[in-house]
């Protein structure tokens, strides 16, 4: 049975929907390139257009990085990155990486059930 190939602007649409404190949401390839993104309506941007594309690039050499210790840790589950602004969220599918953003303030529980939402929405990818 051939899996239906997913809409990454829907993907994208899904992950903002899921809560308020959702700022924005990006399908990046292995390389680094933005395949979808979005930036929440009525949120701005903290990082200018080359600031963003430039931190993709380094999701994804990160990425190859954190694989060199697949082996004897297991493989990476997600990362979560909390700064002063912004909480940064990283999950890698199969073949691409999902990186999205949010209010720094919520709270730990609410943030670990929108990674495994967020998980179920991108396993295609």
């Amino acid at each position: 049975m051939a899996k239906k190939k997913i809409d990454l602007l829907d993907a994208v649409q899904e992950i903002l929907k899921l809560d308020s404190k959702m700022r924005f949401a990006a399908i990046i390839d292995p390389k680094g390139n933005i395949r979808e993104a979005i930036m929440k309506t009525g949120k701005t941007s903290l990082k200018s257009q080359k600031e963003e594309e430039h931190f993709c690039k380094q999701v994804a050499q990160r990425r190859t990085m954190r694989k060199e210790f697949d082996r004897s840790l297991g493989k990476v589950r997600y990362v979560h990155v909390e700064r002063e602004k912004v909480s940064q969220m990283v999950i890698y599918t199969k073949r691409n990486i999902v990186y999205f953003t949010m209010e720094p303030e919520m709270p730990i529980n609410t943030k670990i059930r929108l990674i495994t939402k967020i998980k179920k929405i991108t396993q295609d990818l």
